[in-house]
């Protein structure tokens, strides 16, 4: 990349699904449940609906599943669970970054071809570190905010 930071090391972010963060989050959730459910007599049915909700992130604690992202000058690479790609720099015209709704930053890698190649969520780091990565290593990033699509 013409851009690239001659002394730029590849980075490397991993994650894990099993962290404390969810388990506390989980276990607090179904303690105001109970205490809802048994003391304040919280409809039932409207219980299991939040209970509901924190299935996905049991999944994550039981499963474990890996993610991450190495960004080099050579290629962009990651991995999600069973789904792993990676795109040669030369094909890279720019990568977007957008921010939802919900504060969430999504990366898109926008190919020269005009194809766009969506990178998992759970496979990016913060914003502000992915991004500074990116330029680090000659790659162009736009940034839109609050799109819908």
């Amino acid at each position: 990349m013409p851009n690239a930071q001659p002394d730029a090391k590849e980075f490397t972010y991993r994650a894990i699904g099993r962290n404390w963060t969810t388990l506390i989050v989980t276990l607090s959730v179904w303690v105001v449940l109970a205490f809802l459910s048994l003391r304040v007599e919280m409809a039932p049915w409207l219980a299991m609906i939040v209970f509901l909700f924190t299935l996905p992130a049991v999944y994550d604690l039981i499963s474990a599943r890996a993610s991450g992202i190495k960004v080099n000058g050579d290629q962009i690479a990651w991995y999600a669970g069973k789904r792993n790609n990676s795109v040669a720099a030369n094909l890279i015209d720019h990568i977007k970054l957008d921010t939802r709704l919900d504060l969430s930053v999504r990366c898109t890698l926008v190919l020269s071809s005009g194809q766009k190649v969506k990178v998992p969520f759970e496979a990016c780091p913060k914003h502000r570190a992915l991004e500074a990565q990116l330029h680090a290593h000659g790659y162009t990033t736009r940034r839109q905010h609050f799109g819908f699509v």
